[in-house]
């Protein structure tokens, strides 16, 4: 008779998967950049036109030096000193500014400023302009301002069907808000052109570079994930689609989370493999604030999943540049 002994396995090491490219886009960089230069030129009060960038900690920490931010430019005193945020913002607003002798400073993401240059391109030659994106969305907003009777929004791919422009629109371009999903807008895009077959193209991808590397990273490392953590807030689109993207490339959870603190950890309980990832408004200081949290349950195996290597970088508003060196 053969002694049986039970077989005890051996626990599966407790890993951290870090997805690379994550946090702080170019765009966001120099947003940030302008309100620090801004303040140390011309002191507080500073007063921003909604928030800077979508993250909690960064318009906190800005609140804190004494940055004013507000809903509307007529909140500013006449004469006082504005940042414009990374969103962009309408004519209109620009116009008001003007009227309240502000001086402002232009912190918005070049990548946006292509869309607006793109709408006024096409309302000049005589197009209509669907414009995908989500309704409400500050950079939307701004961008629909440029050329208000010849945009229509397209909030994703459900909102096709209503849209009453006659299909035999014969110039007819859509657009897109730069933080969405590309999966999305594709399908998006898709239900368009069988209901318009006249529809064209844009010249060029107008969602950001850095959204599409973020969301390949994620794509990438999710099937290995039984958890994806995307650091960010809730009102960043960026960060919010980020979570999508894990859920739909396999991840088994995903939550969205401002801080470390806010991580419940009953989401790690039979979990091996953690998935860690920030939208494009969050500083890294953040991401350690998880990882380290992670490693205090054991998740000490940290490695890394780099899908693209990011090296653009966007000047600040002329304004707040330091003169070079002659």
């Amino acid at each position: 008779m053969t002694e049986q002994t039970d077989m005890i396995a051996e626990p599966a090491t407790k890993r951290v998967l870090l997805a690379e490219p994550r946090g702080y886009c170019a765009g966001v960089d120099r947003a940030v950049e302008t309100v620090e230069k801004a303040l140390a030129k011309h002191g507080a009060p500073l007063y921003v036109r909604k928030e800077i960038v979508h993250n909690k900690h960064v318009v906190e920490s800005f609140t804190d030096q004494g940055v004013i931010f507000v809903d509307e430019t007529d909140e500013v005193p006449h004469g006082s000193n504005l940042v414009f945020s990374a969103h962009g913002v309408s004519p209109a607003v620009r116009e008001s500014a003007l009227q309240l002798e502000l001086t402002t400073f232009d912190a918005t993401c070049p990548l946006v400023t292509k869309v607006h240059t793109e709408v006024k391109r096409f309302a000049r030659e005589g197009y209509l302009i669907l414009l995908v994106g989500h309704e409400g969305h500050e950079e939307v907003e701004g961008t629909a301002g440029e050329a208000p009777d010849v945009v229509t929004l397209v909030d994703g791919p459900e909102s096709v069907d209503a849209l009453d422009i006659p299909v035999d629109t014969e110039k007819l371009i859509w657009l897109s808000q730069t933080t969405l999903s590309v999966d999305e807008t594709m399908e998006t895009v898709r239900r368009l052109k069988e209901k318009y077959p006249t529809l064209i193209d844009p010249p060029s991808d107008d969602i950001c570079y850095a959204t599409q590397n973020r969301q390949v990273a994620v794509k990438t490392m999710a099937p290995q994930c039984d958890l994806v953590i995307v650091v960010g807030s809730k009102n960043s689109s960026n960060s919010v689609r980020l979570v999508e993207v894990a859920l739909q490339a396999g991840a088994r959870d995903a939550h969205l989370v401002d801080y470390a603190k806010e991580i419940d950890t009953s989401w790690l309980e039979g979990v091996t493999t953690v998935g860690v990832t920030s939208g494009a408004s969050v500083p890294e200081l953040l991401v350690r604030g998880v990882v380290d949290l992670l490693g205090d349950h054991g998740y000490n195996d940290v490695s890394s999943v780099r899908t693209a290597q990011e090296t653009i970088t966007f000047s600040l508003p002329r304004e707040l540049r330091v003169p070079k060196k002659v």
